[in-house]
C-alpha cells in the first residue's frame, strides 16, 4: 500500500522573500492549505510547508476538475497548460481557464517548449489561445528537455536555448504587459547556465531537496515540491507548489502581476 500521509499547512511566516511596499488595497483572501501527498518527503526544517500560500498546476492529465472544492482545500493559485510546441492546445484548457476563475482561483497558463519549432511560432501560438484578460496571472514557459518526445531529440547548447527563450519572453511580454515566469527543472537549470539570466522570475521544481540545496543562490517565487500531491476535488496525483513569501508579500506580488 502506498505510503498516505496528511501535510495540513498552517498560516506560518514564510523564508527569505523580498516584496514590494504594500499599498492600502486589502490583501487577498487565502486559505490554509490541507494537501495529502502519497509519497511524502521530509525536507527538514526549511520544508514547503513554512510557506503559507500554496496551489498546483495541472493539465488534461488531471481530468475533470472539480475547482471549488479545490479552492475549498486550499488551492490559491493555478498554473494551466495551454499549448506546446507551436501547434498543440491541452484539450482541458479551455474548461479549466474558465472554471478556476469562476471557483476564485486565480490562474495563469503555461506553454511547454518543443525544441524542433522555433521560438517566435511557439510565442504566436501561446497568443492565438491564451486570451489577454485582467486580472490572470502572468503566462509561464515551461523549459525542459522533450524526452518524451518520439521524434525530437533536439537539445541545442546552452547559449542558443537562452537566446530562443528570450525571444519567446520578449514577445509574450509585449503581448501581455508582463514577463512570463520561467519554469525549469534541476538538470535542465543546470545544463544550461540559466543562472545567467539575471533578471528574470524563476518557478522551480525540487521534490526532494530544498531548494538552497538544488539551486545556489537562484532567486524565485514558486518551488514545485511534489508531483504526488492529493488534493480534493481532483482525482489522482497533482503537482503541488508553494509561493517564496507570507501573506502579506503574496498579495503585493499578485497586485503588481496580474495583467491589467
Amino acid at each position: 500500500m502506498p505510503r498516505l500521509a496528511t501535510l495540513v499547512f498552517p498560516l506560518a511566516l514564510a523564508l527569505g522573500f523580498a516584496a514590494p511596499a504594500l499599498s492600502e488595497e486589502p490583501a487577498l483572501s487565502t486559505r490554509s492549505a490541507s494537501f495529502s501527498d502519497r509519497d511524502p518527503v521530509d525536507f527538514g526544517h526549511r520544508a514547503p510547508h513554512r510557506h503559507p500560500v500554496h496551489g498546483i498546476d495541472v493539465s488534461r492529465f488531471q481530468g475533470k476538475i472539480d475547482w471549488r472544492a479545490a479552492r475549498k482545500a486550499g488551492v490559491n493559485f493555478a498554473f494551466i497548460k495551454a499549448t506546446e510546441g507551436g501547434d498543440l492546445l491541452d484539450s482541458s484548457f479551455k474548461t479549466n481557464w474558465h472554471e478556476a476563475d469562476r471557483a476564485g482561483v486565480l490562474r495563469g497558463a503555461y506553454h511547454f517548449y518543443y525544441f524542433c519549432t522555433d521560438a517566435k511560432t511557439q510565442a504566436n501560438w501561446y497568443i492565438r489561445n491564451v486570451p489577454r484578460g485582467k486580472g490572470a496571472l502572468p503566462p509561464v514557459l515551461d523549459m525542459e528537455w522533450n524526452h518524451l518526445s518520439p521524434t525530437c531529440k533536439k537539445r541545442p547548447p546552452g547559449s542558443e536555448v537562452r537566446a530562443s527563450m528570450k525571444t519567446f519572453l520578449d514577445r509574450l511580454e509585449r503581448h501581455y504587459g508582463q514577463r512570463p515566469i520561467i519554469y525549469t527543472t534541476p538538470a535542465f537549470y543546470r545544463e544550461n547556465d540559466l543562472g545567467r539570466m539575471k533578471r528574470e522570475e524563476f518557478w522551480l521544481r525540487s521534490v526532494a531537496k530544498t531548494l538552497d540545496q538544488v539551486y545556489p543562490k537562484q532567486s524565485w517565487s514558486f518551488w514545485q515540491y511534489s508531483g504526488t500531491g492529493i488534493v480534493a476535488g481532483i482525482e489522482g496525483d497533482v503537482d503541488l507548489n508553494a509561493f517564496a513569501g507570507d501573506h502579506a508579500s503574496w498579495a503585493a506580488w499578485v497586485r503588481q502581476r496580474r495583467q491589467k
